[in-house]
């Protein structure tokens, strides 16, 4: 039976004295994590070994509890395990957030409060919650959670793990193209217009242009007003644009939970790194403030969550094959047409459809349509999740 996990962002409410302990307590386990991944040899990613050589220095030195301890081990072994699968160095350690364990953190409901070892002692903390997180909260005994600091702010993610209810069976695919101009596009026919986001990300995109080019000629006080301006307008700009990843991932699994049928969506990894060495300043700047992966991810989530199957499909070719006929279309900006069966229309619509073809064929390698498809654009190259 697959897990679903889900989190709970609450706002805390911790008094002076909290906060000052909170505050210790983030500066003690980010220090231990930079000693850790300074003074152990950085070709060790497994996280037994890195604890075999750091454990007893790091509760020592920082005077971290046992636990708090262990998941700073932990979180410098996933950091490297993900710089090396990027081929990049480990991202710099900030005091910023600190990861709890069911020994270490516990969540009173009654009360509304989480209970939390901190640096010298165990503080239960006023949690601020809304009805959707009390709704979300109810009847939960959560084992793990993250304490972070935003700003001025101290929240607390809890971790809400569930069974995933059985996936539903179908033969019915929902097929759904992403974009630029139109975020998503469905094999149904529903578009996801960009251009509230497009608009959006330009006149960021300007006001931050014209920010640095002021900052850049005024003295020290206007560098650092300029300097908050610009990050208080980053957290905005992705707070918009992750509201309409939700709300898109939202309207898109309830349409496939209504049909019944499983979400065929293309795999776009990798996608920047050929479009970065082509395109100009612009156009980078689009693709690279394009968060497809972040739908991807609420889309993934969403689905698992009441049971529709969700599966990646290769994206060659999908945009210039005709999806009535499998025979290679012209594609002209939003249009496409096929020159052998005659079809013409959306090009984003017909990229779906292809996605539907080939997302229905998963798991069906004898289906009675794969030749044609196979043959036409070597296109069946996918894999579920």
């Amino acid at each position: 039976m697959a897990e679903c996990i889900r989190t709970v962002n609450c706002k805390m409410a911790p008094t002076q004295e909290q906060m000052s302990e909170i505050e210790d307590t983030l500066k003690a386990f980010t220090d231990a994590c930079i000693w850790i991944n300074s003074n152990v040899d950085a070709r060790i990613r497994n996280r037994v070994i890195i604890h075999h050589f750091a454990y007893k220095d790091v509760r020592a030195k920082f005077g971290l509890s046992a636990n708090l301890a262990v998941n700073a081990i932990t979180r410098v072994a996933g950091n490297r395990k993900t710089a090396h699968l990027n081929g990049s160095d480990v991202v710099e350690f900030k005091p910023t957030s600190v990861s709890y364990d069911a020994r270490i953190f516990a969540f009173r409901e009654l009360d509304e409060m989480v209970s939390l070892t901190l640096l010298r002692s165990r503080q239960r903390i006023k949690l601020v919650l809304s009805d959707y997180q009390k709704d979300r909260l109810k009847g939960s005994r959560p084992t793990s959670a993250t304490l972070c600091k935003k700003g001025r702010e101290y929240y607390i993610n809890i971790q809400i793990k569930s069974e995933a209810p059985e996936p539903i069976h179908t033969n019915k695919v929902l097929g759904v193209d992403l974009g630029i101009t139109d975020i998503a596009m469905t094999s149904e026919g529903q578009s996801f217009a960009g251009e509230a986001i497009k608009d959006i990300k330009n006149h960021y995109a300007s006001v931050r242009q014209s920010v640095q080019q002021a900052v850049s000629k005024g003295t020290r006080s206007c560098r650092r007003r300029g300097r908050q301006l610009l990050n208080r307008l980053s957290g905005k700009e992705s707070r918009y644009q992750k509201q309409i990843n939700h709300e898109i991932s939202k309207a898109i699994v309830a349409r496939a939970q209504k049909m019944p049928a499983m979400v065929a969506l293309e795999d776009l990894t990798g996608i920047r790194v050929g479009v970065n060495k082509k395109a100009g300043k612009d156009q980078r700047r689009k693709i690279n403030g394009w968060a497809f992966y972040q739908l991807r991810e609420f889309l993934t989530y969403k689905a698992l969550a009441v049971g529709v199957p969700l599966v990646l499909v290769d994206p060659a070719y999908t945009s210039q094959t005709c999806h009535k006929c499998g025979r290679h279309g012209i594609r002209k900006g939003k249009k496409f047409s096929c020159p052998h069966c005659g079809w013409s229309g959306d090009a984003d619509f017909n990229g779906a459809n292809m996605i539907a073809l080939i997302g229905l064929h998963v798991g069906q390698p004898r289906g009675p349509m794969l030749p044609m498809f196979q043959a036409a654009s070597g296109l069946l190259k996918a894999r579920s999740i």
